[in-house]
């Protein structure tokens, strides 16, 4: 059984790498096409060709991240037909590998790709785009989001704040910042703006600062404007620069972790999360289709054919990995528009493919 564990895992990853590397070599000429067309435009600012060539380079492990489960789902269905044509696996079944040991041999090595595809999703692919908008922001300027910059709001005992942030370098520093204060009752008490910030140890230092305040005293309240500069202001706050970034890139840049601990902030703050806590556990559930697609790929095995059919069948593999694909995205943006339950929404193409996949084996493998 060994032997049949190690032909069947080296001819499938053999053939999920070259499928990959043929995909990977697509997407990457088309960003090799669009950076040189941002060469031109970056030019004057200093953007040059090894620029280009590295942000390119850092865009290579989110790729490989969306691609795995369709190149895991083409090259085992590439595998199992070719082995199905030449009668191999036929043997392999008089030799006494039962369809569920075959199962189970597949879901093996696809918990190796579930483990691979959540490393790059979760840790390589963040941290190579998180450098790459670094390396554009030098050219481009600090990350921006439209013209009003950045919003957040957080509570602290009995203040609200809501925080803008004009442009961030997705480090540390930060530029046009505006702190607005309020009470319970929903009054503004403070006005606090600085043209720089930085974060630093769960605290911002705003650097030259403009405080403008509104106080009420008195029984016939009397209304008080009261102006103050700083060289230096520290204000306290659990807005981190992971959170900032949040609210800067889009979520797919950002870690499982991560995601859970914005998610958390925007709903004890009153602010809809349902975005990010789709994609959340899209994070969660989409390495597991690594799992989907191996078992979908199955039946392909116990087809009987000689007449060179291979890549028909490769062809349907390519369009059910591409259907997937679109199905995943159909479901975030209508689970976000509809408010669906976000795990549902991120889980339903996992389940729905994981059906078909069950109901394909046990049509073509138990019971024929």
């Amino acid at each position: 059984m060994k032997t049949v564990r190690r032909l069947l895992h080296g001819e499938i990853s053999r053939a999920v790498g070259f499928v990959l590397m043929g995909f990977l070599a697509l997407f990457l000429f088309f960003d090799v096409v669009e950076e040189l067309q941002n060469l031109a435009n970056l030019a004057s600012q200093g953007y040059q060709l090894h620029h280009a060539l590295w942000y390119v380079a850092l865009k290579t492990p989110a790729h490989i991240y969306e691609l795995l489960p369709i190149s895991v789902l083409i090259g085992c269905i590439f595998v199992m037909a070719r082995l199905a044509q030449s009668s191999e696996f036929t043997i392999l079944r008089t030799g006494g590998l039962a369809p569920l040991k075959a199962l189970s041999t597949l879901l093996q090595l696809g918990s190796v790709f579930v483990l691979a595809t959540f490393l790059l999703g979760d840790y390589v692919a963040p941290w190579a785009d998180r450098q790459g908008v670094l390396i554009k922001a030098r050219f481009q300027g600090n990350l921006t989001v439209g013209r009003t910059g950045a919003w957040l709001k957080e509570r602290q005992l009995e203040r609200h704040f809501a925080v803008n942030v004009r442009s961030f370098d997705g480090i540390s520093h930060m530029q046009n910042v505006r702190i607005h204060e309020f009470n319970e009752d929903g009054q503004l008490l403070t006005i606090t703006s600085a043209p720089q910030a930085e974060i630093a140890e769960g605290k911002w230092v705003l650097r030259e600062a403009e405080e403008k305040s509104i106080k009420t005293q008195g029984a016939n309240p009397t209304t008080q404007y009261l102006y103050k500069q700083h060289g230096q202001l520290v204000w306290p706050t659990g807005i981190n620069a992971e959170m900032l970034a949040a609210a800067v890139l889009s979520p797919e840049r950002m870690r499982t972790w991560d995601l859970f601990h914005y998610m958390r902030h925007l709903s004890s703050n009153n602010q809809n999360a349902q975005r990010y806590e789709i994609e959340f556990w899209r994070k969660v559930f989409y390495p597991l289709s690594c799992l989907v697609m191996l078992v979908l790929a199955l039946p392909f095995a116990y087809l009987h054919f000689r007449s060179g059919q291979i890549a028909g069948h490769v062809f349907g593999g390519v369009l059910a990995g591409i259907s997937f694909a679109l199905l995943n995205n159909l479901f975030s943006f209508a689970g976000n528009l509809q408010n669906w339950q976000p795990w549902i929404t991120a889980a339903a193409p996992s389940l729905i493919y994981s059906a078909i996949s069950l109901l394909g084996f046990w049509w073509m493998v138990l019971r024929r």
